[in-house]
């Protein structure tokens, strides 16, 4: 919302009062006066009005390294979930930016901003997630080429975009894809009659797992990996 018409509802006053007390400098965000009537406020800026704080809520957003058996999940009456993993006030806040199997691991982002979470989950945007796996099997060089190609999943009806192989050894791979569709690494796999046995989530868009946090572990992120995590 503009910080004008933010400003006209919190003090129940008309645009041309409003308008002054912001060229006044009696508006701060963020504790910086903001004299541009345009400001775009959101829910997680503080805002002080004439010295009153008119709203203090805060955005928080965590990487975990998840491990396996936990479940991507909020809540769970029979398994611990990674909202359990995270030991702060406000963890019944979050909300989960990307999911993983309950016996995949690596990288989760867990977050109470909704807006910036559905820049890095959103279909549409075609942010990169970065996998490593190891199969049951030899990945054969055909793989690479099925995977850039796509694969149908009748049940959608739906054809995967291009995904990017790497084949490390005969058996472990680093795969990339631009989208999360139900089980979809998994699925690719079968679909060339192999099966994974380990999934290790590495990177979502430029956010790469911490390698210093054990599995468990968690931190919040940078404001780098905050505000370039949808630019690459």
């Amino acid at each position: 919302m503009r910080i004008d018409k933010w400003v006209q509802k919190f003090k129940g006053c008309g645009k041309s009062v409003a308008r002054r007390l912001i060229a006044s400098g009696e508006v701060r965000v963020d504790g910086v006066a903001v004299r541009d009537s345009h400001f775009e406020v959101t829910r997680f800026h503080k805002v002080e009005v004439s010295g009153e704080v008119a709203q203090s809520n805060r955005a928080y957003y965590i990487m975990l390294n998840k491990p396996a058996g936990c479940v991507s999940a909020t809540s769970d009456t029979e398994h611990e979930t990674v909202v359990d993993l995270i030991n702060e006030p406000f963890s019944d806040l979050l909300h989960i930016a990307g999911r993983l199997d309950k016996e995949s691991t690596g990288l989760m982002i867990l977050t109470n901003d909704g807006q910036w979470s559905r820049l890095i989950t959103e279909p549409d945007e075609k942010i990169p997630k970065t996998y490593l796996v190891t199969t049951e099997k030899p990945i054969s060089p055909e793989t690479v080429a099925a995977f850039a190609e796509g694969f149908y999943f009748a049940y959608e009806d739906i054809t995967t975009l291009p995904a990017e192989l790497e084949i490390l050894t005969s058996s472990c791979a680093r795969v990339v894809i631009y989208e999360g569709k139900y089980h979809q690494i998994k699925r690719m796999f079968h679909a060339v009659g192999n099966r994974i046995t380990s999934l290790h989530r590495e990177q979502i868009g430029s956010i790469s797992l911490d390698e210093n946090l054990a599995p468990s572990d968690y931190r919040y992120l940078t404001d780098e990996e905050i505000d370039f995590s949808v630019k690459s």
